[in-house]
């Protein structure tokens, strides 16, 4: 057991070096275009990693340590990898890693944006968990007010599991504030189909400022889950309400 805990230390270390040698890579090429378009690139640490109403480090177990590094052009087009550790009862799940590549823009003069993004959730040591989701969104800006709409269908077997398939649907509204200060929320519900799966409902509610160059984020989730739950009914825990908190710096 101690030298498992000593291997997961040593991975996040590693994680954690490559990220901030990526960024210091970021801080010096910010001004410099690659291929027609620029490298951006972000780091977080988080008090815990909550996707869709999921702590994905086992109920808050261990902080983490998150890194996008990206590269976009003006005809709205883009590309990257993102990284995080994670935590869950499988031990070979330690780090995911998700390449990405999407296509930004707006409907004429509408105003209505749209994003279409192939996103692969990537398990080195766990590859039998690997998957592809194809997010689509629209969205508007209503004054100081945004409103995203989205649809995220599984492209192959959902977390690898044999003729699983999803759909997350959800809801993004925003409010910036004179003062700089961000409210936002995320309400949707992630469908499952499949022998054996079911689906749940989760959403979220924050508030984020930018001071100093970092942007800090104090968020709250939810989900519907509870121990009637086909899939997660024995471990409802890592779908307990929680808060999140996390500062970030982008690149």
């Amino acid at each position: 057991m101690k030298m498992m805990k000593t291997l997961t230390q040593l991975k996040c270390s590693i994680l954690l070096g490559s990220l901030l040698a990526a960024s210091g890579v970021m801080a010096e090429a910010q001004d410099t275009q690659v291929l027609g378009g620029n490298i951006t690139g972000k780091l977080t640490f988080a008090s815990d990693y909550v996707f869709r109403g999921e702590s994905e480090t086992m109920d808050g177990d261990i902080p983490v340590v998150q890194g996008t590094l990206g590269w976009g052009n003006d005809q709205g087009w883009y590309g990257g990898v993102y990284a995080s550790n994670i935590k869950f009862a499988d031990p070979n799940l330690e780090i995911v890693t998700a390449p990405y590549i999407g296509k930004a823009g707006t409907f004429g003069d509408s105003g209505i944006t749209y994003d279409v993004m192939l996103f692969s959730y990537l398990y080195p040591g766990a590859s039998y968990s690997n998957y592809t989701e194809l997010w689509l969104k629209v969205g508007k800006q209503f004054g100081r007010t945004n409103l995203q709409l989205e649809v995220t269908p599984t492209v192959d077997d959902w977390f690898g599991v044999d003729g699983w398939q999803g759909v997350n649907y959800a809801i993004h509204p925003s409010y910036q504030f004179d003062n700089g200060i961000n409210l936002s929320a995320s309400v949707g519900y992630q469908d499952l189909d499949g022998n054996g799966a079911e689906g749940w409902g989760h959403w979220n509610l924050g508030v984020s400022k930018t001071f100093a160059g970092l942007s800090f984020d104090l968020r709250y989730h939810g989900s519907t889950v509870d121990e009637s739950h086909k899939v997660y009914g024995t471990q409802t825990k890592i779908f307990d309400d929680r808060v999140v908190i996390g500062v970030s710096k982008s690149f």
